[in-house]
């Protein structure tokens, strides 16, 4: 392995270690990434709004979905780069998706995190995560920067 290449993987290392260290702080593991994402997705595959655009997507596959939910949130915990998948891709033209149904999304995600009664910082972070990729896949297949010229509202 040449001297960068060795320096990178050290310096990803690191990172993990730092990742883990921290989540390991707020009380997150993978027993608690996955305890989320399974009662989430049961709510949301109950939920008025947002149950059918998952359920007319994920039919049949709501396994293999939770799986690659875990491994995201797993890799987002903790730095490992181990999901590989396209959430912006994935989502474009899903059936009934609007910008509405995020807010909920949001909600419902903070009324999951409230009653499994994680820590308020493990809570934090997992809402703050969420928020964050909700605004950005929310941009990603709403936005319409032409919306946004000067031009249209002079």
């Amino acid at each position: 392995m040449t001297d960068a290449l060795t320096a990178r993987a050290a310096h990803n290392e690191a990172i993990r270690q730092r990742a883990e260290a921290e989540m390991t702080a707020l009380g997150i593991d993978a027993r608690v990434i996955s305890q989320v994402v399974e009662t989430f997705y049961e709510r949301i595959a109950r939920h008025p709004a947002l149950g059918p655009v998952f359920q007319a997507r994920l039919e049949g596959h709501w396994d293999a979905h939770l799986l690659k939910m875990k491994s995201f949130w797993s890799s987002v915990a903790f730095k490992t780069g181990a999901y590989g998948g396209k959430p912006v891709q994935a989502h474009l033209n899903l059936e009934g998706m609007t910008p509405e149904l995020f807010p909920q999304w949001l909600a419902l995600f903070a009324e999951t995190l409230e009653d499994l009664a994680l820590s308020p910082e493990a809570r934090a972070w997992f809402m703050a995560t969420a928020e964050r990729i909700a605004r950005s896949l929310a941009l990603s297949l709403f936005y319409n920067p032409a919306l946004d010229d000067p031009a249209r509202h002079a």
